[in-house]
């Protein structure tokens, strides 16, 4: 088949209804809000209500993506959810191609945690590059609030609510300019949402373990030291392979763990601050949702315009990490 290009046609996002601030978090935990604000740089996170589903938020900002990009559900091809925390272990992508009525399209679940959304972006460029698909829903979605230890003042002021989603196309013009991505299982201890069970002799000789998922745990100077050293190179290969300069990129948009981490990988890529969009301040960490929910409101704002160049790059559990340049639009 013949190989395409890809255009970025549209965007959504969604998140919960409720928010708390840090002040209100001092009453669980012993912090205040000049501790988090100072460390982390977020105010306030969203958090989902037993009503408010990794499935409702998915399709809430899948239907904003698919409206921006003037396209029905019935026309897409494939629907790629990036998520850690789904519904049903079994994956939650098709209960959104469900709700959406995307009854054309395949649906399948992908986990690589915080570097989630740029892993199934460069996955689903590789469908519409080889001809298979032409029109794919990239959701990043997680319900982090689920797995928080909320005794943990560590790990509990950092994490938020989300999703967020673009529509990738098949195009004359190829919009992804180039990518790189990483992976290494040897630091994944220092972030972990794990199994742990206990064992269950069913017979004699027969032994399982059941149990259930422990709340998140994080070495929080190892991940800063990594997103630190690792995200400006994998940036800077994926510019390489690019062939683009950093001064030509219009907008740097990170995964939005931390504030520091934000600065410091600016500053180490010599990007200027007006350039990197960050809105973590009101949502935290999201995980996976957390990139596309930042270009959504870029792009609604005004801020992000058609032809803009963007770096995004994820970082996160396993340890994985990544970044993509493309340029908005079609």
């Amino acid at each position: 088949m013949e190989n395409l290009g890809i255009a970025f046609t549209g965007s959504g996002s969604e998140v919960p209804v409720t928010s708390i601030d840090n002040n209100a978090l001092a009453e669980l935990v012993e912090t205040s809000d000049e501790w988090i604000t100072t460390r982390t740089g977020i105010k306030q996170r969203k958090l989902a209500s037993k009503s408010e589903t990794l499935t409702s938020l998915g399709a809430a900002a899948g239907r904003q993506a698919l409206s921006a990009a003037g396209i029905n559900a019935s026309d897409l091809d494939l629907i790629l959810l990036a998520t850690s925390t789904p519904d049903d272990l079994f994956g939650t992508a098709c209960r959104i191609q469900a709700e959406l009525g995307a009854t054309n399209a395949v649906a399948f679940d992908l986990t690589a945690a915080c570097s989630g959304f740029v892993f199934g972006l460069v996955t689903a460029a590789q469908y519409i590059r080889t001809g298979v698909y032409q029109n794919v829903l990239l959701i990043g979605a997680d319900i982090l609030s689920r797995w928080v230890d909320w005794q943990d003042r560590n790990t509990c002021v950092l994490f938020g609510d989300g999703a967020g989603a673009v529509v990738m196309q098949a195009n004359s013009h190829d919009r992804l300019l180039g990518f790189e991505l990483k992976s290494d299982g040897t630091q994944n201890h220092y972030l972990n949402l794990a199994y742990t069970g206990e064992e269950n002799e069913l017979v004699k000789e027969a032994t399982i373990s059941q149990g259930n998922f422990a709340p998140i745990t994080m070495n929080g100077k190892e991940v800063y030291r990594f997103a630190v050293q690792r995200v400006p190179e994998v940036v800077d290969k994926a510019l390489f392979h690019a062939n683009l300069s950093v001064d030509k990129l219009d907008w740097l948009i990170l995964h939005q763990a931390n504030q520091r981490i934000l600065d410091a990988v600016a500053q180490r890529l010599n990007i200027p601050s007006y350039k990197v969009i960050s809105n973590l301040s009101h949502y935290g960490n999201t995980s996976a949702a957390s990139i596309p929910l930042a270009l959504d409101e870029a792009v609604r704002s005004g801020k992000i315009k058609p032809g803009d160049s963007i770096a995004a790059s994820g970082f996160g559990a396993g340890l994985t990490w990544g970044a993509a340049i493309f340029q908005w639009g079609r």
